[in-house]
């Protein structure tokens, strides 16, 4: 009985081999690796993908494919295989698409640690999100991706020595007076995000748009920037996608 039950559920569409090929061929590359080391079915955070070389490959990807793939596609599609279907549906390739079936029960336990969620692209909010979760990662000593842009800044390891530091990089970077409290006020990153684009659109917008002197940077240059915090991820991938 049990057999028939799970066999009324189809396996997942899969994307065309030579698509996931080419996608692990170039990880590979990446990462410095050979491509018969890599495990389509293994997270790209296990394989050794930070957000540094997260720039790379996915810059590689758009220019390959010309598409226009975002660095946080890799939290909803966190494998080589499950980024491949992502990526063959975006070009319509996908094969043999399962048929709509009802809601599987999640029978999973819950995860460890909720992901952050993403901010509607294009919004203020959002390009000022994305600098402030790289420059708290930064305080915090930890990669961007770990942290959850809901969760309150004192459940992150922000105490208030690095809370002061972190509200004057804000200040330092919007051209604002705002004092360390005002994390009190708006108690986590979303939240700081959305005050901060309202308290200072204008330089919110000139701090977020790429920089017209960083256009003819090549990819080596474009990713010394993001290491060295000179520009986020989003704004390394704005330009390398011209």
């Amino acid at each position: 009985m049990s057999h028939d039950i799970q066999a009324a559920w189809p396996a997942p569409a899969e994307p065309p081999a030579d698509l996931l090929t080419e996608l692990v061929g170039m990880l590979a590359a990446v990462l410095r690796l050979k491509a018969e080391k890599i495990d389509p079915e293994q997270t790209f955070r296990l394989l050794g993908l930070d957000s540094l070389l997260t720039v790379e490959f996915v810059a590689t990807v758009n220019s390959r494919y010309g598409t226009a793939v975002k660095a946080d596609a890799l939290f909803d599609h966190p494998t080589p295989l499950s980024f491949a279907r992502h990526l063959a549906r975006e070009r319509g390739t996908l094969v043999g698409a399962p048929v709509a079936l009802p809601p599987r029960p999640d029978t999973r336990p819950a995860p460890a640690r909720a992901r952050a969620p993403r901010v509607a692209t294009g919004s203020a909010a959002g390009a000022v999100l994305d600098v402030l979760r790289e420059e708290l990662a930064r305080i915090l000593c930890c990669d961007p991706w770990d942290i959850n842009t809901t969760t309150a800044f004192p459940q992150l390891g922000v105490d208030s020595i690095l809370g002061s530091e972190f509200v004057a990089t804000i200040n330092q970077i919007y051209g604002l007076h705002e004092r360390a409290v005002t994390l009190y006020d708006h108690p986590n990153l979303a939240a700081m995000a959305a005050h901060i684009a309202s308290a200072a659109p204008a330089a919110a917008a000139a701090a977020t748009a790429p920089d017209p002197a960083a256009e003819s940077l090549d990819v080596e240059a474009l990713l010394d920037a993001v290491a060295d915090d000179r520009i986020t991820v989003d704004e390394a991938l704005a330009l390398l996608s011209r």
